[in-house]
């Protein structure tokens, strides 16, 4: 399958272009220098905050994550803290590829980000990444979160309705089996996966799930825009 088919690449942002591991363990060395956490530690209580059942819009749930955390781990906890930790959302990190493979494929697609996160968070993300994208849509827009198929539908509706462009010219390009992956297979669309967590044993912050064989897969954003300009 040539990937120049595609005119359409909509986007996780959380995790396949931003660092959210990275800014989260930054800020828990920032507010907490001496603790003996492990990283996987640390990631692996959020990961199970995030399961829970009464979660509220992302980010605005990190206040709530840090005060479960916290206290199992020895970290301090204060609404400041807790606060804070949601405010980091501002400094988290662009994976090392991800502004120049965005560049790189901004030639040849139109970029369209579909995250969980509330619009304030995306704003924030697009200018770490340099804004590279035709079209931002966040949970604001769709009122759900993925892996709700009404957001796939939006999102089909608005690209659509701003280039004509239809699911078969879409791929959507994400790391989380449990968000995008799964589902997007199951609803017909094109999958990319990239595998940002590649050679480690656990799924660090995200939700686990059962895995789902994607129709692209790599473990870089680089190596797609490099399979991007290498197809002929």
């Amino acid at each position: 399958m040539s990937l120049k088919r595609f005119k359409v690449l909509t986007f996780d942002v959380v995790g396949t272009l931003i660092d959210f591991e990275r800014g989260m363990l930054n800020y828990l060395r920032e507010v907490a220098p001496d603790s003996k956490v492990q990283d996987e530690d640390f990631l692996a209580a959020y990961r199970q905050a995030r399961k829970r059942p009464d979660t509220i819009a992302y980010p605005d749930d990190l206040e709530l994550c840090w005060h479960i955390v916290a206290p199992g781990l020895g970290l301090p906890d204060t609404d400041a803290i807790a606060q804070g930790f949601r405010d980091s959302v501002s400094r988290w990190p662009a994976f090392p590829d991800s502004i120049e493979a965005l560049a790189r494929l901004r030639k040849h697609f139109k970029l369209v980000t579909m995250t969980n996160g509330q619009r304030w968070a995306l704003e924030h993300f697009a200018t770490t990444l340099g804004q590279p994208f035709d079209l931002k849509l966040s949970a604001d827009d769709s009122l759900c979160e993925k892996p709700d198929a009404q957001y796939f539908a939006y999102a089909r509706g608005r690209f659509e309705g701003a280039w004509g462009y239809t699911q078969e010219d879409n791929l959507h390009v994400a790391q989380s089996q449990y968000h995008d992956i799964g589902i997007s297979k199951k609803l017909g669309i094109t999958t990319c996966w990239i595998e940002r967590r590649h050679g480690q044993t656990s799924s660090g912050g995200t939700i686990e799930s059962a895995h789902t064989v994607p129709d692209f897969h790599f473990h870089t954003l680089a190596q797609l825009a490099d399979a991007v300009e290498a197809d002929q």
